[in-house]
């Protein structure tokens, strides 16, 4: 939960000087001097942000202001100084059930904000999007991977193709909620920033994007980007927007003083509980990860490495769902119930079987990451010049699973191959095994050995929204499973054909899914 985001290069000039703390009207708005170097305003009519002077210099962009989606519209905005030492303004829209709150501290060069909503908001997201001057902060973040400055759209209006013929997407800067963590201007969520968006520890959305004239730094709290649940409401954050010389800010920001600015929805440590234990089953060389969650709160926390001890966030009271990962792979579930004020101490578990493997490419981790491509597909489109080919042949005992694609295409690499030798006694009936991670358009996998071809399991629940094409590869996670009989399997050489079952239109637009792992295991001993 403790993470540091979308940091953008600035290009700093010299350190004017500080003014004195302080609130001012103006007749378009209010005007904030921290006294840490920073001084930002704020609209009357709207709530956008329309300068941020950080050291003199100018990083609100000339085309566009800052503020929540594009703009609340119309806005009842209010402004207060609280006990010398905090300011504080409120943007209630009129048109939205969107409230949004502007916080200053004195000596500190960083806009605290917080987003309560009571609804879902037109056109079905929610971000903090700030609007910098591109020229003074010109690189994004991982870069240049959002850098669509002489590129051209070739796949709906936000992912495009450069002379080079690398690819760029503002899709491609995302990184997990779980760590989210980039090297300034940064967005800094704190603590349980994330408490009230959804998709869990694993969920990825937009950092930034680099355009012509703006620089674009995003806070993603909701949307439809590969949507796995429902919206929550209530109070997003607090969360910050930090200005510095470019040095990393520390995580772990206080905002215990929201305790005292009346921020709707906001419920202080005091009137909150935890959860502690252990976490074990989980092999070495994967993170532990356990996961809290309701329809109105998650949270999350990695387990030690040495131990697997755990302790949650300060979490909302109420009873929750309590899973564990291997990685991202769901290997326990249980349930637990947190108190105002108390500490709940509950262990888990994992359920994974350990059923004996003939053979396996990659590893049920929830990630395709060790396949070929994996290590690209998180910052590039799948038919980036830097890309492999997809489909492929992988030969049991000889190649690597970087040789095996981490997605297949019905209409692009719509097939691999997995050959494979068995001994006479293991010639029986086996179970066929394939993890996959997310799919579109009902891409699901197909599968035939010999003369078996497995039943086609149904498509499976629908996410819409384009996922591999633009750096996803998180979904649901179905797991297949299908009995080979031992009548389709002979002593000596085999091959597997996986291919895809689904609907689509063309190349990478087309049906897909993409691999998790395959097994073939033997029966149990």
């Amino acid at each position: 939960m403790f993470a540091t985001s979308a940091a953008l290069v600035l290009g700093l000039l010299s350190k004017g000087a500080f003014a004195a703390f302080g609130l001012t009207t103006t007749s378009n708005g209010f005007k904030v001097d921290t006294n840490g170097g920073l001084v930002f305003e704020v609209s009357k009519a709207n709530g956008d942000v329309t300068s941020l002077l950080y050291n003199s210099v100018e990083y609100q962009g000339t085309r566009h202001a800052s503020g929540i989606n594009s703009g609340l519209g119309t806005s009842q905005v209010t402004a207060e100084t609280i006990d010398s030492k905090y300011i504080k303004i409120t943007a209630k829209a009129s048109g939205l059930p969107v409230t949004h709150y502007y916080v200053a501290k004195a000596d500190d060069p960083t806009i605290y904000m917080a987003t309560y909503i009571t609804g879902e908001v037109d056109p079905g997201e929610l971000r903090w999007l700030a609007r910098l001057n591109q020229k003074n902060a010109p690189t994004g973040v991982h870069g240049d991977v959002g850098n669509t400055i002489g590129c051209t759209a070739f796949e709906g209006k936000d992912t495009f193709r450069c002379s080079n013929g690398q690819t760029r997407c503002k899709m491609y800067t995302s990184d997990r909620f779980i760590d989210d963590q980039n090297v300034g201007i940064w967005m800094i969520m704190p603590g349980t920033a994330y408490e009230t968006s959804s998709g869990g520890p694993f969920m990825r959305d937009i950092n930034s994007q680099t355009t012509s004239d703006d620089q674009e730094l995003y806070w993603y709290m909701n949307s439809g980007h590969v949507r796995t649940e429902p919206w929550r409401f209530g109070l997003m954050g607090p969360y910050a927007m930090r200005f510095n010389k470019g040095e990393t800010p520390s995580a772990d920001v206080d905002t215990s003083f929201f305790d005292g600015l009346s921020i709707e929805g906001y419920v202080p440590a005091s009137q909150r509980g935890s959860v502690s234990g252990s976490a074990s089953g989980v092999p070495s060389g994967f993170e532990a990860v356990v996961h809290w969650y309701n329809d109105k709160s998650q949270y999350w926390a990695k387990a030690s490495s040495s131990g697997g001890a755990f302790k949650s966030p300060l979490m909302k009271p109420g009873t929750y769902t309590m899973k564990l990962y291997k990685g991202e792979y769901e290997v326990a579930k249980d349930t637990v119930e947190v108190k105002a004020g108390g500490s709940t101490t509950k262990d888990i578990a994992s359920q994974e079987p350990n059923t004996p493997v003939v053979w396996r490419i990659g590893e049920f981790d929830g990630r395709p990451m060790e396949l070929k491509n994996g290590d690209k597909i998180e910052r590039m489109h799948p038919n980036d010049t830097r890309m492999g080919s997809w489909g492929g042949t992988y030969t049991v005992g000889s190649s690597s699973a970087s040789d095996f694609p981490m997605a297949l295409f019905s209409k692009v690499g719509s097939t691999a191959t997995v050959n494979f030798n068995l001994e006479a006694s293991q010639v029986k009936d086996l179970t066929l095994r394939v993890g996959t991670t997310l799919s579109f358009k009902g891409g699901r996998p197909s599968a035939k050995i010999g003369s078996w071809t497995g039943k086609d399991p149904g498509a499976p629940t629908l996410i819409d929204s384009r996922g591999v094409t633009r750096g996803a590869y998180r979904g649901y996670g179905e797991v297949y499973n299908w009995t080979v009989p031992a009548s389709a399997l002979k002593s000596g050489a085999n091959t597997l054909t996986l291919g895809v079952t689904g609907s689509g239109d063309a190349d990478f637009l087309s049906a897909n899914y993409i691999i998790d792992a395959v097994e073939l295991q033997g029966p149990a001993s």
